[in-house]
């Protein structure tokens, strides 16, 4: 396969970042590397906590708005835009939507050559993860474990909890010419 974008989609502390920093040091050719804690971060300080905008509850549920949904659609624009204009972009994301977030990507995608990845993790190993983190919200990485892959359709699985990110990275890298 000769893509131009590759999703990877996983759980909160799932291994997604250090996968992509390992496909971009194994890829031949250079890839730009997104997250959409890249997106989140971008948005106007309003929107979070807001009803219209990203809310995180107490136990790590995330629930998103209409705002944050029309400021994600032309952020996705503008990834695939990107690939268009001769980029290779690797996305890190969360389907919080199941089914219905690949979907979206995919109404937005069009013709560009994807590469679909999935990042398992084991839901304890991930919740150990978060907590040695310590930058997410208590229980978010167990209650995304399982829900994010629910309906998808990848290319290429890859499972973190007892393989090393860079061996994760070698084994994307084999799907792409």
């Amino acid at each position: 396969m000769t893509a131009r974008l590759i999703i990877i989609n996983g759980g909160s502390s799932s291994g997604k970042s250090a996968i992509v920093r390992g496909l971009q040091e194994v890829l031949p050719e250079p890839w730009l590397g997104f997250s959409v804690d890249d997106f989140v971060d971008a948005l106007p300080a309003g929107l979070e906590g807001s009803a219209d905008g990203i809310q995180i509850g107490p136990g790590g549920e995330v629930s998103v708005g209409p705002a944050f949904r029309e400021l994600e659609a032309a952020w996705t624009a503008g990834i695939v835009a990107m690939c268009r204009a001769g980029g290779r972009v690797i996305i890190d994301d969360v389907f919080l939507g199941g089914a219905s977030s690949q979907q979206r990507w995919r109404n937005a995608i069009g013709d560009v050559e994807t590469l679909w990845v999935g990042v398992h993790c084991d839901p304890e190993i991930a919740a150990g993860r978060e907590q040695a983190r310590g930058d997410r919200a208590t229980g978010m990485a167990e209650q995304q474990a399982l829900i994010v892959h629910q309906g998808i359709t990848y290319d290429v699985e890859v499972d973190t909890s007892h393989t090393t990110s860079i061996n994760c990275a070698q084994t994307i890298a084999q799907y792409l010419k």
